[in-house]
């Protein structure tokens, strides 16, 4: 277990935490493209700090300060211009700087003035990648946005679906250096739903169907240069001979990308840390299209909300990552760890938290962090794997690891082109 002091240390990503240090030093996805175009303006809380992304006239993406510097409205109402975002207030504009670009009635009294000069609000830099906008609040030179291949992937189908979830990062995270949960929360949990003496009074099914469960063996995790490998066998039951260490859930393994990301078939699950009791949770998929198919023209990214809630209040659960949100969020807005009682499924955990420390002493002391990356050489694709495919190559035989498809747009698209190709 950790102390409460440590807790915090883990947990606090506001400016000045070592967190909140560390977390600076990455580019966090904040938004769908897709949403820009509804919207010009959005509200966007992250790292511990209130901002407003916007979409100017040029098409230039922005993120400032939420407040505008001079009385202190609220700047996602603001009026998108050919070069920055106006103030519906009074009109005062400011561009993706932040610096104060015009001021209407203080021009007009005194038009050699220099007053606008003297006007700064916070502002970060913003980033499209894939059909989603990324944002950079560390220090300067910022490093480059991570081309992990899903990104940059041709020929496939793109979605990003989201979820504001009301507890820390963290809790989800740790979720995926967790394989022994998978036997328990998505098999013998989903088979208990699908009972009728089970659980009544969860009426959320109409997704589920019974699961296979797979008894763990053994299981194990590796440092490697991005994060971590998580590697399990099963053991043999009938009608399963299990897995052994030569088999793919084994000798390849599940990455887990640092600082906040999970591969899962052709997703990344990113756990952006809006402040210490919100998270931001971005799925981004890519469906590759069947050999001799090609994509279908995509004008935008869609983008979808993944609902968390029923209309009973209780969680979805009746998906995958849906019964994950509910383990995440009931342990309350920040899992208090100095409770906690850790056994031998929990050692994924305990190396994560202790990479976590290091990374946070390096950015204290002004070091390179992991998986920042400066040379657009290796930038260019940073090719990830895993036990699904380990090629890379992602098949209709693991398109079911989607997380949330069945509130996606364009999934249904996506399985009529296979059911085409493939009979």
């Amino acid at each position: 277990m950790l102390t409460i002091t440590e807790n915090e240390r883990l947990t606090q990503v506001g400016p000045g935490t070592p967190m909140g240090e560390l977390l600076r030093r990455y580019w966090h996805p904040i938004a769908a493209t897709g949403e820009l175009a509804e919207r010009p303006t959005k509200s966007i809380r992250l790292l511990g700090e209130d901002l407003v992304l916007y979409k100017d006239r040029s098409g230039t993406y922005g993120l400032i300060g939420a407040l505008c510097p001079h009385r202190r409205v609220d700047l996602s109402y603001g009026i998108p211009e050919e070069n920055g975002l106006r103030c519906m207030y009074h009109g005062w504009m400011f561009d993706k700087t932040g610096q104060c670009v015009e001021q209407p009635f203080e021009e007009t009294v005194r038009p050699d003035g220099r007053f606008k000069e003297k006007v700064l609000t916070a502002a970060y830099p913003v980033e499209a990648l894939g059909g989603v906008l990324f944002a950079y609040m560390g220090p300067a030179p910022a490093p480059l946005v991570p081309h992990w291949d899903l990104f940059v992937w041709d020929n496939v189908v793109r979605d990003v679906g989201t979820t504001v979830l009301p507890c820390n990062w963290l809790q989800c995270m740790e979720n995926s250096l967790d394989p022994v949960h998978v036997e328990w929360l998505h098999g013998y949990y989903t088979n208990s739903l699908l009972d009728p003496q089970g659980r009544p009074d969860i009426p959320q099914r109409p997704n589920l169907e019974p699961w296979r469960v797979r008894q763990h063996g053994s299981i194990s995790f590796d440092l490697f240069e991005h994060g971590v490998i998580k590697r399990r066998t099963y053991k043999a039951s009938l009608g399963d001979p299990g897995s052994t260490t030569a088999d793919p859930e084994w000798t390849s393994g599940h990455p887990i990308v640092f600082p906040n990301i999970l591969r899962v078939g052709s997703s990344f699950e990113y756990r952006v840390p809006m402040d210490d009791t919100h998270t931001l949770h971005l799925v981004f998929s890519a469906y590759a299209m069947p050999p001799g198919i090609t994509a279908p023209q995509q004008g935008s990214i869609p983008h979808y909300e993944i609902p968390l809630f029923a209309e009973d209040g209780s969680c979805i659960v009746d998906y995958t990552l849906g019964q994950d949100m509910m383990a995440w969020t009931t342990q309350g807005p920040i899992a208090r760890r100095h409770l906690e009682k850790l056994g031998q499924s929990d050692v994924g955990i305990i190396l994560f938290r202790k990479l976590l420390h290091d990374q946070m002493a390096l950015a204290e002391h002004g070091e390179e962090v992991m998986n920042t990356f400066r040379d657009p050489a290796e930038n260019e694709s940073i090719d990830l794997f895993q036990e699904y495919n380990p090629g890379g190559n992602v098949n209709r035989a693991n398109l079911w690891i989607r997380q949330g498809s069945q509130y996606s747009p364009v999934v249904p698209q996506v399985d009529k082109i296979y059911e085409a190709a493939l009979g």
